[in-house]
């Protein structure tokens, strides 16, 4: 059998390298993949132009330098984001989506608790750089959820570029129309992974909505983890296990 051909979008603050490399190492040889970095931390600062779209883009760029006419697509966080986008308008280059918890699904259907949240995410525009990470990642998970500690040693020179990043995806989650329509009409497999200890009010909610809308869509929760201690971090082969038999199921229905 042919390895399965796979592009993995990071979230908006871990590089693809680091966020994806265990997964990898346990996907081989089965899987032929590029773990790709955001457009959006090609330079310094955010494009002024940058948009959802722009990631998109960028991930067909690859797949063509490659050869790729059709791909599997996964997405985490921030990436997961792009990766819905990329899916309503280029559903023909998909073989499947598989969604890590994804930082936004879109702006239909919000619970009130949903739009509260998203109003406390506004409000963080206004804090100092040293308060902004902290909060933000606190919204993100559940009260009694245990953040991992910052790492030992001064961060990483790419650190830099986070907060600037986050608030360009945030802008963009705000002002980005994502077609329900065109989502609804892929109906190819979709499996979405979930942190039990995430926040409900986000996570819990863009399950919820998304599972109402893909034909074929599959949860699956792992209780102990969270938006900081992701699954396919913390339990890579797990996560593995489940992508192999997804891109498989994919495969033989294409």
């Amino acid at each position: 059998m042919k390895p399965f051909r796979v592009v993995l979008l990071p979230g908006s603050v871990l590089p693809a390298g680091p966020a994806y490399g265990r997964l990898l190492e346990i996907l081989k040889p089965d899987v032929d993949a590029v773990a790709k970095d955001l457009e959006l931390y090609q330079g310094d600062a955010p494009p002024p132009d940058w948009s959802l779209d722009t990631e998109g883009d960028g991930v067909l760029r690859e797949a063509d330098a490659r050869g790729w006419e059709t791909f599997h697509l996964l997405g985490y966080s921030g990436g997961g984001a792009a990766a819905l986008a990329l899916t309503a308008r280029h559903p023909e280059r998909l073989r499947s989506l598989a969604l890590l918890e994804p930082a936004w699904a879109g702006n239909w259907d919000w619970s009130p608790a949903h739009t509260r949240l998203w109003q406390r995410y506004g409000e963080l525009h206004d804090l100092p750089p040293e308060e902004f990470m902290p909060a933000f990642m606190r919204l993100q998970v559940k009260p009694d959820a245990v953040l991992p500690p910052p790492p030992p040693g001064p961060p990483p020179s790419w650190m830099a570029k986070r907060p600037a990043g986050i608030s360009a995806f945030l802008h963009a989650f705000d002002t980005y129309e994502l077609d329900r329509d065109r989502l609804a009409a892929f109906a190819k497999p979709v499996l979405f992974v979930l942190g039990g200890m995430s926040s409900p009010d986000e996570q819990g909610d863009n399950a919820d909505r998304l599972s109402r809308v893909f034909p074929d869509y599959r949860l699956e929760v792992f209780p102990d983890r969270h938006h900081f201690d992701p699954p396919h971090r913390a339990e890579p082969e797990r996560v593995a296990g489940l992508l192999r038999a997804h891109w498989a199921r994919a495969e033989a229905a294409a």
